[in-house]
């Protein structure tokens, strides 16, 4: 992953320290940039750097912002060289507490723009459908909020050295953030490149904001060419540092434009196609026609063209460049594949394996990879492991504890009974525990819509459940009338367990029993003084069509008594009988008393995928059968005065159908559980996987140590921690509870701990800014140079690990590729559009003018923008066929274009030390 560029540090070292002295003296010489003879002290302008420097003479290490300069000024070579290796020593371990607290930044972002919002979506049938989505435009955060937290410590260093110099124009920050961009355009992307399997190839799937991205970060870089070399040489003016920090908001917007293709990006063409497996696929942009297509569309998808419960998904991805339901596609597809290979296995423990699968492969944001890759370096353990774990014991928690806790509930939650029943026994049963305790608990019912003392006999007790026993009764009296009446209900609930007779309520600690659900269960009376109310429990059923028979239940409210027969028959809809489901006619028969009855339809499994289908079972008016004394009644044809009435009241017992006698039945493609993929959504959020929620849970955090990389595959086990992981805990201990005193991101929805964390790495950025500048002059380097190397190489290394982690485990090559080009520009608009905005207004407001020495800077922006133009255009290369993207590919080209880049990166570092130290001539 790294160990490229930490490898090579020390020959970088060992190769710049001879670039200082050319001659036979290893000695570091301390260099002064001194002003030429011309210089008028009396020049309209600050002066720091405002001359052509030159390459002889000494520099006195100077006071920093806040590190004091080391004395004496010249000590002796052995203590010169104890002194670099100190300062070095802190820059690195000052390096390390950036990243550690970039962490806590990073993990603010990713709560702030996780934000959701509920939007309506109309489905091409009419049928509306409320879904989540996120506040926040993914383009939009990768280059605000996003770049800002990967980017923040060189931003902040340019920022900090302009302001604590007195405005005057300073070569670490500005230098530090081209290094750093070509230390992510040429060292990152190889190593991204390198570390994709042979054979396999990564191909960034939004190609406009790629291309709108990658123009911004070549042209901010041409851009600060122009202002330094060509337009005003030599002074930076206000509208030229203003319209620099402008063109930040103009590539976010052009970006956000891109995304959401609007204007111009809306007429452009782009590709459709469906195959039955998969329904419909948009194309991404820039790929050669594909082979075997079914169909291919342009324009508007047709109605039956669109994917099963996403057709609204598919509309709108289409028109705004969003695509809402990514993430609940990827959740459909392995709990699909985990259905298949493991049947036996009920929902619940689906929805268990797929939550880790969920999160490993679920696409995931630059906060989350870059937190990821900190905390694993630093021994704080894998998150995604982590977090399944947790999840895991969270979910077996209440039943975790049943070998020495017992557990006391009803049977069930749900009882009926008819008004002439009488009575109604409820049991209580006793479940696990060491069955070494006697329990007593208490019960008692409570008024429903039924009511005591007309409905039913209230009761109230103490059940006493010994040792050994696991079953008690609960005996309820039912009180009959003659009223026509609905249906109506009352409750019987548990309570007050404890241990002794009499005695407080608990069962120790821990504790030795507990109350668990259903603790209230719910008796239905039903009336038996009429013949019932007929219905469907739903008027819409949606099942899956892998479903073989479907059941439906026709359930007998508001009275049971006879015996009534119910036709039924199904009516076809989209859904064709033969093709989708058998056609079925028939009739059901409730017999006295009976209150529900099944009838059952056979779904045909067809292998295409369909949108959606639906077709009807209706129910036809219910028949009483001629028995009982009612049916006399109806039956007499010259009936008395008496015998009429008792006819009229018999009538009014007849039975009916109810409220939905037509049940539409919805089938759907077999993957299709909305309920389980929104929970499971639910608790894949990476927001609440690298989030936090109490001070206590970071301390704990903190303090403990977890085991680091390690193969995330589904099931395993996470592995102990070993002695790097150890290392690297007790090294960062000191950082780690340090920053467990910034505010959890659960407070102010993250913006807390955004605002504390910026903070402390500003003032860690000022700290590192001095350590470089110190150590630089120690061993005789230059600024450009140290922040050319060093401090571009401490500041980006956290992005290296992440980025090698986001190319290995994402299917695309945005989270890379596009990102890095996304943080290269967004680091001139804002690290040197700030910087140099507050100064030119400082020195324009002092009737001066900001001047900044184009020498090592522009000649380091033009080669990294010659280099950046070269590389991209390999990387465009590589989406040919022959390779298949800009990621990975056969093994000869890929380790080609590595090398390539590496070779770019060194170039890079060789020719801008030599133009710093007069070898080779600049601008």
């Amino acid at each position: 992953m790294g160990p490229l560029p930490i490898h090579l540090s020390p020959l970088l070292l060992l190769f710049l320290l001879l670039l200082t002295h050319p001659c036979t003296s290893f000695r570091p010489q301390v260099v002064e940039r001194a002003s030429g003879p011309e210089q008028h002290p009396q020049s309209s302008g600050n002066t720091t750097g405002s001359s052509k420097r030159t390459c002889s003479g000494v520099v006195v290490c100077r006071p920093g912002i806040l590190l004091p300069v080391w004395l004496p000024l010249n000590p002796p070579l052995g203590e010169q060289a104890g002194r670099a290796v100190v300062y070095f020593v802190c820059l690195m371990y000052m390096f390390l507490g950036v990243s550690i607290i970039a962490d806590r930044f990073m993990a603010s972002i990713e709560v702030i723009t996780s934000q959701e919002k509920e939007v309506t979506i109309t489905k091409p049938n009419g049928e509306t459908t409320v879904t989540t989505v996120r506040v926040w435009n993914e383009t939009v955060s990768n280059l605000t909020l996003m770049a800002l937290g990967s980017s923040a410590p060189e931003i902040l260093l340019s920022v900090i050295e302009v302001c604590g110099h007195n405005f005057d124009a300073g070569e670490l920050g500005p230098g530090t953030i081209v290094g750093s961009a070509a230390f992510n355009m040429f060292v990152i992307i190889g190593l991204c490149v390198f570390v994709i399997p042979d054979g396999e190839s990564r191909k960034i799937k939004h190609l406009r904001v790629f291309f709108i991205t990658a123009f911004w970060s070549i042209f901010a870089y041409i851009w600060l060419y122009l202002i330094l070399a060509v337009i005003s040489p030599g002074i930076v003016e206000v509208w030229e540092a203003a319209v620099t920090l402008l063109y930040f908001p103009v590539c976010v917007i052009l970006a956000w434009i891109a995304d959401r293709r609007l204007l111009f990006y809306k007429y452009m063409h782009k590709r459709y196609r469906a195959d039955k497996r998969h329904g419909i696929v948009v194309e991404m942009e820039g790929d050669l026609a594909p082979k075997g297509i079914d169909v291919i569309m342009d324009g508007k998808l047709s109605d039956g063209s669109a994917c099963p419960g996403n057709s609204s998904s598919v509309t709108v991805s289409v028109q705004t460049g969003n695509e809402i339901d990514q993430n609940k596609d990827e959740v459909v597809r392995i709990l699909k594949d985990l259905k298949e290979k493991h049947p036996d296995k009920d929902l619940d423990q689906l929805i268990e394996m797929a939550n880790y699968s969920a999160l490993v492969q679920q696409r995931k944001s630059r906060a989350f990879y870059r937190v990821q890759a900190t905390r694993m370096m630093i021994g704080a353990g894998n998150i995604l492991k982590k977090h399944a774990a947790e999840h895991s014991r969270r979910a077996g928690g209440p039943d975790s504890d049943m070998a020495t806790c017992s557990h006391i509930c009803f049977e069930s939650a749900q009882y009926q009974c008819t008004e002439n029943c009488g009575s109604l026994s409820l049991g209580v049963i006793l479940e696990g525990g060491t069955g070494q305790n006697t329990f007593y608990v208490d019960y008692c019912t409570e008024n429903g819509s039924a009511n005591a003392g007309a409905d039913y006999e209230f009761s109230q007790g103490t059940l006493v459940f010994k040792p050994g026993e696991t079953r008690k009764e609960i005996k309820v009296g039912i009180l009959d009338d003659d009223i026509f009446e609905e249906d109506e209900h009352f409750f019987v609930r548990l309570q007050n367990l404890r241990l002794e007779e009499g005695g407080i309520e608990g069962t120790g600690s821990p504790p030795k029993g507990r109350l668990v659900e259903p603790l209230v269960a719910t008796i239905t009376i039903l009336d038996d003084d009429h013949a019932g109310i007929f219905t469907f429990g739903q008027q819409v059923l949606r099942v899956s069509e892998s479903t073989g028979t479907l059941a439906v239940t026709v359930v007998r409210n508001s009275g049971s008594r006879g015996t009534v027969a119910v036709p039924y028959h199904t009516e076809d809809g989209s859904a064709k009988a033969g093709v989708d489901y058998e056609e079925t006619r028939g009739e059901l028969e409730f017999t006295n008393e009976q209150t529900s009855q099944v009838l059952k339809v056979h779904i045909i499994n067809v292998e295409e995928y369909e949108k959606q289908e639906n077709f009807f079972i209706v129910l036809e008016d219910p028949k009483w059968l001629k028995r009982g004394i009612s049916a006399l009644l109806l039956n007499q044809g010259h009936p008395t005065p008496e015998e009429e009435e008792a006819r009229r009241i018999s009538e009014m017992g007849k039975p009916i159908l109810g409220e939905h006698s037509r049940l539409e039945v919805i089938i759907e493609e077999s993957c299709e559980f909305k309920n389980t993929v929104d929970k499971l959504l639910k608790d894949t959020n990476l927001a609440s996987v690298i989030g936090t929620h109490s001070w206590r849970e970071q301390f704990i955090e903190a303090v403990t140590v977890s085991a680091g990389d390690g193969d995330e595959e589904e099931g395993q086990e996470q592995r102990a921690p070993n002695c790097f992981d150890y290392f690297m805990h007790i090294l960062c201990i000191f950082w780690k509870i340090l920053f467990a005193c910034i505010p959890p991101t659960k407070y102010w929805n993250g913006w807390a701990c955004f605002i504390v964390s910026i903070s402390v790495i500003g003032f860690l950025t000022a700290i590192i800014g001095d350590l470089a500048s110190h150590f630089g002059c120690t061993v005789g380097l230059r600024d450009t140079v140290t922040a050319v190397v060093f401090v571009a190489l401490g500041t980006s290394l956290p992005d290296t690990f992440a980025s090698k982690v986001a190319a290995t485990q994402d299917q695309y090559a945005d989270a890379c590729v596009g990102n890095v080009t996304g943080s290269n520009a967004v680091n001139v608009f804002l690290g040197i559009g700030v910087a140099w905005s507050v100064a030119a207004v400082y020195w324009e407001v002092k009737g001066k003018v900001f001047r900044v020495d184009p020498g090592s800077l522009a000649f380091s922006v033009t080669l990294f923008t010659i280099f950046a133009f070269f590389s991209m255009g390999v990387l465009m290369l590589r989406r040919r066929p022959s390779i298949g993207g800009e990621l990975g590919g056969p093994r000869l080209p890929k380790v080609f274009t590595s090398l390539l880049l590496f070779g770019l990166w060194f170039l890079y570092i060789l020719f801008s030390s030599l133009e710093a130290y007069c070898h080779i001539q600049g601008f």
